[in-house]
């Protein structure tokens, strides 16, 4: 089965965009799934040493400095709203909770993403409300009603499964140590997932993208480069800090399903093509990244000279 692990990825965006239809029908799962994920994560590693690193830090800072910077410099040039507000989110957008599952497959710590899954979506809950103030279309609305919103968001899909992780860790080592072993299989239930979450957002295009062509060819175009953008950089960020596949996955692999809901909800709801369109650059690039690497796995390796 793992020899195929490098055609699952594009399997699965095929198969959610011809069974978009039916998607939204088991989007119920995705909660349950993303808990499971993120579980069999926290459960291989010891969560009383994670700590901010410096690499976290400039992640974060990219991350909150960046997205609205974009945005303003995008509308000062170019006078397009909505393509400034698709670059904002594909920048401000959170790490993507599956990250760890490519993540330590092509051989990245597997604390240093655990802790940015942490400190990176508090990050949003922090500065998202904050820009939501002055950007989009409910700049009126309270700073605790939006700030709450979008704690609920997260809390729900980091901190449930993160106190249970803890739990078991100090009260049942023996149940930590089991579900430990299955922390594998993480990649199987991710490729399902981004079949529905995919579908979902494939669905959405095609019902509200209709007489809208030339904004969505913009908004695809801008997405392509800032996905190569956060890859890149994040990759050379982790240079300096001896993990780039880290830093490139942190810092361009996002959870474009939650930053979907945030932008259906502050933004124009059509912003959200961008990071449809994203979604897609970004699970072609991580197909490719784990071809590669397996197949350079498998290569043999030359003996040893005496």
């Amino acid at each position: 089965m793992e020899r195929f692990r490098s055609y699952i990825l594009p399997f699965a965006m095929v198969m959610g965009l011809l069974l978009h239809k039916w998607c939204g029908q088991l989007a119920f799962l995705a909660p349950y799934l993303i808990f499971t994920i993120l579980l069999l994560n926290f459960v291989a590693v010891d969560l009383r040493k994670l700590h901010l690193t410096k690499l976290n830090v400039w992640i974060m800072v990219y991350q909150t400095l960046a997205s609205v910077g974009s945005y303003f410099l995008i509308r000062a040039i170019f006078h397009n709203e909505l393509l400034a507000q698709g670059v904002f989110m594909g920048i401000l957008c959170p790490v993507a909770a599956s990250v760890v599952v490519v993540s330590c497959m092509l051989g990245a710590n597997r604390e240093t993403i655990t802790e940015y899954t942490i400190f990176g979506n508090l990050l949003i809950v922090l500065i998202a409300p904050f820009y939501f103030s002055f950007i989009g279309l409910h700049q009126d609305m309270a700073f605790g009603t939006s700030f709450w919103m979008i704690f609920k968001k997260v809390s729900s899909t980091i901190a449930l499964p993160f106190f249970v992780a803890l739990f078991l860790q100090f009260c049942w080592p023996k149940a930590n140590n089991f579900l430990s072993r299955y922390k594998d299989i993480t990649f199987y239930i991710w490729a399902f997932l981004l079949l529905l979450t995919l579908g979902r957002t494939i669905d959405f295009v095609f019902l509200h993208g209709q007489g809208n062509g030339l904004n969505i060819l913009w908004l695809g175009i801008a997405s392509i480069l800032v996905c190569a953008l956060n890859f890149g950089l994040g990759k050379w960020v982790g240079y300096h800090y001896h993990d780039t596949i880290a830093g490139g996955q942190l810092m361009g692999q996002k959870n474009t399903a939650f930053g979907i809901w945030m932008a259906t909800v502050f933004l124009n709801p059509l912003a959200t093509v961008f990071l449809a369109f994203y979604s897609i650059w970004q699970n072609l690039f991580n197909s490719w990244q784990i071809w590669r690497f397996e197949r350079r796995s498998a290569r043999p390796q030359p003996p040893l000279k005496s």
